[in-house]
């Protein structure tokens, strides 16, 4: 079974596609983006690490 790992981070709207490029290109996969009270924010999730 999978286990995941989340993270959440505010979206500065003019640097967004940045912003996840990089997120992205360290393993993450964005879930959703909501809008929230201090503005957008992305959840997204990787696969975890194993346990060492």
């Amino acid at each position: 079974m999978t286990r995941w790992e989340y993270a959440t981070l505010p979206l500065i709207v003019h640097k967004t596609k940045e912003i996840l490029d990089q997120w992205g290109a360290d393993g993450w996969e964005l879930v959703t983006v909501l809008d929230g009270s201090t503005g957008l924010v992305a959840y997204l999730k990787r696969p975890a690490q194993p346990a060492q």
